[in-house]
C-alpha cells in the first residue's frame, strides 16, 4: 500500500481552504489538550489507585482506630487521610456529646456517614476533573472532521464547476485535503475513547476502595465508642 509522502501531505494542508485550516487547527487543540489530560490522568488516578487499595488494607490490619489512621500516611498525598480527617474531625466532637450510649451510637453512624460520602465526592470530583472534555473528543472530533471533509468537497466541485472539467487532476486536491480532515478527527477521538474508558475503570476501583475504607471506619468508630461507653 502506498502512502502519500510527507510533502505532498503538508502540500495539500497548506493549500486547503480557510476552513478546512481552521477545522485542522481546532483538531490540533483538541489534540494537544486530550493528551495534556491523558498524561496527567494516567499518573494521578493510578497512585490514586495505589494509595487507596494500600490504604485500606493497612487500615483494616491495624489493631485500633488510632493506628488504623496513622498507617494510612500522609493527609496530603492520601486519598484515604484526607476523608479520614473531616470523619475524624467529627468523631472527635461526637466524643464529647453529652448524651446516652445509644444516642451517641446513632449519631455518630448518621453523622459519619454523611462526612465520609463527602469526603469520598470531593476526591472523585478531584479526579475526575477535565475527563468530561476526553469525552466531547470522543464525540465531537469525528464529526469536526467530517465537517472539514464536507467542506474540502464542496470545494471541489466548486473547482469542477469553474474548470469545466471533471479530469481527476482537478478534483484530487480537494477531495484528498477533505479526507485529511476526516482522518485527523478520528485520530483525535480514538485514543480520547480509548483513555476515557479506561479511565473510568481506575475511577471505579478507586471509589469502591474508598466506599470500602468509609465501611471500616464507621465500623471502628462504632465499637469504640461501644467500649468506651462500657468503661464508664
Amino acid at each position: 500500500m502506498n502512502f502519500l509522502p510527507e510533502s505532498d501531505i503538508l502540500s495539500l494542508l497548506m493549500g486547503a481552504t480557510l476552513a478546512v485550516k481552521l477545522v485542522l487547527i481546532f483538531l490540533a487543540l483538541m489534540s494537544v489538550w486530550s493528551w495534556t489530560i491523558i498524561f496527567f490522568k494516567f499518573f494521578t488516578i493510578g497512585a490514586a489507585r495505589k494509595k487507596v487499595m494500600a490504604g485500606y488494607e493497612a487500615f483494616t490490619e491495624a489493631g485500633d482506630l488510632t493506628h488504623g489512621l496513622k498507617a494510612l500516611g500522609d493527609r496530603a498525598h492520601s486519598p484515604l487521610a484526607r476523608v479520614s480527617t473531616l470523619a475524624v474531625h467529627e468523631f472527635r466532637l461526637l466524643e464529647k456529646a453529652d448524651v446516652n450510649r445509644e444516642r451517641k451510637r446513632l449519631l455518630v453512624k448518621d453523622t459519619l456517614r454523611r462526612v465520609l460520602k463527602q469526603g469520598i465526592s470531593k476526591e472523585m470530583r478531584s479526579l475526575t476533573r477535565n475527563l468530561p472534555f476526553l469525552a466531547t473528543c470522543a464525540n465531537a472530533a469525528p464529526f469536526i472532521g467530517l465537517f472539514g471533509t464536507v467542506w474540502g468537497i464542496m470545494h471541489s466541485f466548486h473547482s469542477i464547476g469553474l474548470a469545466q472539467s471533471a479530469a481527476l487532476a482537478t478534483v484530487a486536491p480537494g477531495i484528498s485535503e477533505a479526507l485529511i480532515a476526516t482522518a485527523i478527527g478520528l485520530l483525535v477521538a480514538i485514543p480520547a475513547t480509548i483513555f476515557y474508558n479506561y479511565f473510568l475503570g481506575k475511577l471505579n476501583e478507586v471509589e469502591s476502595g474508598m466506599v470500602d475504607f468509609a465501611g471500616a471506619f464507621l465500623n471502628r468508630a462504632e465499637r469504640e465508642i461501644a467500649w468506651a461507653s462500657k468503661g464508664e
